[in-house]
């Protein structure tokens, strides 16, 4: 399937997230002007993450956090920093709306590996890179098989198993299986389950 991964894709989430910004663009504008309000005039949360070979690029999602810090000018942890109406935001996962700005301007793609740290870049080993070898995305096949619940490593595991499975069939069944999620809110945000351990580094991937 290299047509599809080098050239239908990219059309694919060009005409997707174009016709779902659109239709969700009543819902962007309610929730700019209510986060506009909450967060003194700061709606959105902007991050460098890498993307296709490790190339930097700008996320751009909904804020749902304040800025609190300890005595020490340290941000306090997200369960503590995580407004009300952030919670709601994020509940819905209506604070990933605006990443599809990022898939119109191509840094992203519909589906693929979520976008993690920089500081992560140096810790992964040959095997876990590969999730570099394509556009990293809104959504993904580690995010319909346990997101927060599952390890770095099961992760990692299902974003290379994704790589090299790619396929048109397959992005239909994980964008399905993301919306019923997200209908459902399985998987969805809570306080509880938002503390993910850093990502330190594992031993390097054997016979791969």
């Amino acid at each position: 399937m290299k047509i599809y991964k080098n050239y239908i894709k990219r059309v694919f989430d060009f005409i997707a997230a174009s016709f779902g910004f659109i239709l969700l663009f009543p819902v962007f504008v309610v929730v700019w002007i209510i986060l506009m309000l909450k967060n003194n005039g700061s709606a959105f949360f902007y991050q460098e993450r890498p993307g296709k070979n490790e190339h930097v690029f700008k996320i751009i999602k909904f804020k749902t956090m304040n800025d609190k810090t300890d005595a020490n000018g340290v941000l306090l942890p997200p369960s503590e920093r995580i407004t009300k109406t952030g919670l709601f935001v994020r509940k819905y996962s209506l604070d990933e709306i605006p990443q599809l700005i990022n898939v119109i301007k191509g840094d992203m793609s519909l589906i693929g590996p979520r976008p993690l740290l920089i500081r992560y870049l140096p810790r992964y080993n040959e095997f876990q890179k590969q999730r570099h070898l394509i556009k990293p995305g809104i959504t993904g096949w580690a995010q319909v098989n346990g997101r927060n619940a599952i390890s770095w490593e099961e992760k990692f595991e299902y974003d290379v198993w994704y790589i090299k499975k790619l396929s048109f069939l397959l992005d239909i069944k994980i964008l399905f299986l993301t919306l019923y999620k997200v209908f459902k809110k399985d998987g969805i945000y809570s306080v509880e389950n938002d503390i993910v351990p850093d990502f330190t580094g594992t031993e390097p991937k054997q016979n791969q």
